[in-house]
């Protein structure tokens, strides 16, 4: 445990969280809406410090980088909790732990025992991933700073659902980013207890500061119309970005009968396509795909 970043103390000892847009103003003994940020006293405790939930060994194309040091290995790493609730998380176990008022698992280690795990297992990159970064900012945050120092580099896979600040702070030892832009309405990220504007701003931020990609998960009548204005926005801001765009599977409340069907990704293939997008790949469709 730490006390945390960018936190402001209010009267009879609230705190205003100020690390992601949810802005959570919180009283004592409470948590944010992401469960691993707790005022204790008066202050902001990350509870996520030094707690490591899991660690493996992936390919850099997991992540999924398709663009950057292909047929690398990556050392990823996560913390528990997110600041959303997405109906589909594919990683629901550890992103919507812990409960309220239970605490937070990890193994205890250090930002220099993680660099040297990833060094010893022949790993260049650090990525911090499968659960939200975010919400483990200053735990990464010193990894980062520690793996800069060995010449490591470092990759976020998140939501993009912080601050600008925090993500400004942070760009010196970023080297790579797939952002998860989950659709393009208000309406969309409300279900998953978020906001679409800060995620559009934090790609803005970083797209020509550090290399990124863009991940969309197709679900039929949930974003399966926002492809087109998804993929103008991409290629706005430059159409060499790489865009994933995945086949959804049923998975934690989102219990539907059947994946996406296979015409409706063909059909969002070509949409995606007439964007002006120049790099598109298609996921879960059991081969790799590439447009």
């Amino acid at each position: 445990m730490k006390e945390a970043l960018f936190y402001k103390k209010l009267k009879n000892k609230l705190v205003q969280c100020e690390l992601c847009p949810h802005n959570c103003v919180i009283k004592p003994g409470e948590r944010g809406k992401c469960r691993v940020r707790e005022n204790q006293e008066g202050k902001l405790i990350a509870l996520t410090y030094g707690k490591l939930a899991t660690a493996a060994i992936d390919p850099i194309e997991k992540k999924p980088l398709y663009h950057f040091h292909p047929g690398e290995k990556a050392f990823s790493i996560a913390t528990e909790g997110c600041n959303l609730a997405c109906p589909f998380c594919q990683n629901h176990t550890l992103s919507q732990k812990p409960e309220e008022g239970f605490p937070v698992f990890g193994e205890i280690v250090t930002p220099r025992d993680i660099v040297d795990k990833a060094e010893e297992t022949g790993c260049k990159i650090i990525a911090y991933t499968y659960s939200e970064p975010t919400i483990a900012y200053e735990f990464w945050l010193d990894t980062m700073k520690e793996a800069k120092k060995r010449g490591l580099l470092n990759v976020w896979v998140t939501n993009g659902f912080i601050n600008p600040k925090p993500l400004t702070l942070l760009l010196p030892y970023l080297d790579a980013a797939n952002i998860d832009l989950k659709g393009f309405s208000e309406e969309a990220y409300s279900m998953m207890g978020g906001k679409l504007k800060p995620v559009l701003e934090t790609i803005k931020l970083i797209h020509d500061k550090v290399h990124i990609e863009i991940t969309t998960l197709i679900i039929p009548e949930f974003n399966e119309q926002d492809v087109q204005d998804i993929g103008k926005f991409i290629a706005n801001l430059n159409p060499k970005i790489p865009w994933h765009i995945s086949r959804f599977f049923p998975h934690y409340k989102l219990k539907r009968k059947d994946p996406t069907p296979l015409e409706i990704m063909r059909k969002v293939e070509k949409t995606a396509h007439a964007t002006g997008v120049k790099h598109i790949y298609l996921g879960n469709m059991g081969i790799n795909h590439k447009s």
